[in-house]
């Protein structure tokens, strides 16, 4: 089961931090809502909407190019934010931070610029068996094209990797190894560190997607010792289409870019062209502008709140809702690592998972049903799909009272 709950140094006003959220003060279907579909992604606090609102009220503009007023606001109010990461994430350099679209994308960046650069036959590059499809996928295409072999870390029962079969796995054929640094299905915070240091000894690079990571862990990039590493402002009270993908200078360097356009060339003739400086040189385009100036507003969210505070209220909210929802008759909890993030799955034994996310929806209970995006996961653990509650900063232990009413009259009615 979950590990004891980590050291809280101020106690949150959650319904203070509630008001923050107009989303969550609705019925639905004739009930209060209740929101548990945080690991998809998390509802948006009022500052974060008043960015948005303000950005496109205010000084809507182009970024970069121009030189008057509205577009030097937009620039300033733009680069901010990637100082913001940086300090968010500990990076040595703004010129480490990339703006994409999310983590798949940061994904997506490596492993076609980095990994079709790099990656040659007969290499080798190592997932784990907990990943999202937007970690296995992009892998595969570099293996295919290059002819190298994808390796996959084991699971155990509990759902935590198997570092030892890890450590057999790596070899001087390793090139590359991609991780993420909490599963998205069973909430299982892995030790990137010591995943991280074993990669370097063999010379291998790592890139650890920290879409689960962003709103509930610790993140020091500098002290993880990580390549790269990948962040949704979407999952972390930020918008969506936005997110960062941080890289070692020396390797982003090296690397050609990814997309072709504006901003990221410094001369184009028909004959040739040469790119841009760090970061630009992967920013091709006119970007999301105005969700990158409001990730801000996500960052600075956290930060005033404490992220160690923020994990020690949705600790206190999964080993409450674990303690519960384990002693419904005929409910198979899948997942039950030492460490985990706010991540609850589970099966009913008898009943489908999609007829017990429509049938919790019906009662105003928003969680996730399905494989997640982790097929291959659900696989091993010989089933089709779980029911996911996530849990964020403004859920209660009330609202967990509400998910486990509903499970068990919805078990009850259906048994």
């Amino acid at each position: 089961m979950v590990s004891s709950s980590p050291a809280i140094t101020r106690k949150l006003d959650i319904e203070a931090i509630r008001k923050e959220f107009p989303i969550l003060h609705q019925q639905v279907n004739g009930r209060d809502l209740v929101y548990f579909d945080n690991a998809a992604t998390s509802q948006k606090p009022l500052s974060v909407i008043n960015a948005l609102i303000d950005y496109y009220k205010g000084y809507n503009a182009n970024i970069h190019r121009g030189i008057h007023t509205l577009a030097e606001k937009a620039t300033k109010a733009y680069e901010e934010t990637r100082h913001a990461a940086k300090r968010f994430i500990n990076a040595q350099s703004e010129q480490e931070i990339i703006f994409t679209r999310g983590v798949t994308e940061s994904i997506n960046l490596v492993s076609s610029s980095y990994g079709r650069a790099f990656i040659k036959e007969g290499d080798e590059i190592i997932i784990s068996g907990l990943e999202h499809h937007s970690n296995i996928v992009p892998w595969q295409f570099v293996c295919e094209e290059k002819k190298a072999t994808l390796r996959t870390i084991p699971v155990s029962p509990e759902g935590e990797l198997d570092l030892d079969a890890y450590r057999k796995l790596l070899s001087s054929k390793t090139k590359l190894v991609s991780i993420n640094h909490a599963s998205n299905s069973l909430g299982t915070i892995n030790p990137v560190k010591e995943i991280i240091k074993l990669a370097h000894e063999v010379g291998a690079v790592v890139l650890v997607d920290g879409a689960q990571a962003g709103a509930h862990i610790e993140i020091d990039v500098q002290d993880l010792d990580c390549d790269f590493y990948c962040l949704s402002s979407h999952k972390m009270y930020g918008p969506t289409g936005t997110g960062i993908l941080y890289g070692k200078k020396e390797l982003l360097e090296k690397m050609p870019p990814y997309h072709g356009g504006g901003e990221m060339i410094k001369e184009v003739t028909f004959e040739k062209t040469t790119y841009n400086d760090l970061p630009y040189k992967f920013e091709a385009g006119t970007p999301n502008i105005a969700d990158v100036v409001a990730y801000k507003a996500a960052f600075d969210f956290i930060n005033e709140l404490g992220k160690e505070n923020i994990a020690a209220h949705e600790h206190e909210l999964l080993v409450y809702a674990t303690e519960r929802v384990s002693k419904l008759k005929s409910v198979k909890l899948i997942g039950t690592a030492k460490h985990k993030v706010g991540v609850l799955s589970f099966a009913v034994e008898g009943i489908h998972h999609f007829d017990i996310g429509q049938m919790l929806d019906a009662r105003g209970v928003a969680v996730r049903t399905g494989h997640h995006c982790t097929q291959p996961l659900m696989t091993c653990f010989g089933i089709e799909g779980t029911v996911r509650a996530s849990f964020a900063v403004y859920n209660t232990k009330q609202e967990i009272d509400q998910l486990v009413e509903g499970l068990e009259r919805i078990i009850n009615f259906m048994k």
